[in-house]
């Protein structure tokens, strides 16, 4: 499973790359902050929101601390996606912070 590092990520987005960002956590996990341009689709609704996913783009996942955003990456590798998982998740997270939900 590709990773990347909260501060790989900050540096990518300063350089304005072009990045797909989900977010897996649950609602009351959001509503405290997330990334800038993250997407907001809970670990559970992940396999029906399959089929909106282009499996030509490589997707970054964040969750609490990498764990679920791992599972989803392994899940969707196995489905045949280009998934990347953001290791550390949110609790390493030092950059802008947006309100979720």
């Amino acid at each position: 499973m590709k990773e990347i590092t909260p501060k790989e990520l900050e540096e990518k987005m300063e350089k304005g790359e072009v990045l797909h960002l989900i977010d897996v956590r649950e609602d009351d996990e959001v509503a405290n902050g997330m990334i800038p341009g993250a997407k907001h689709i809970p670990m559970n609704q992940i396999p029906e929101y399959m089929d909106k996913l282009d499996k030509d783009k490589e997707y970054i996942f964040i969750c609490r601390s990498g764990g679920r955003s791992g599972h989803v990456c392994q899940f969707l590798e196995a489905n045949g996606y280009k998934a990347i998982n953001m290791v550390g998740g949110m609790l390493e997270w030092n950059g802008d912070i947006v309100s979720g939900k």
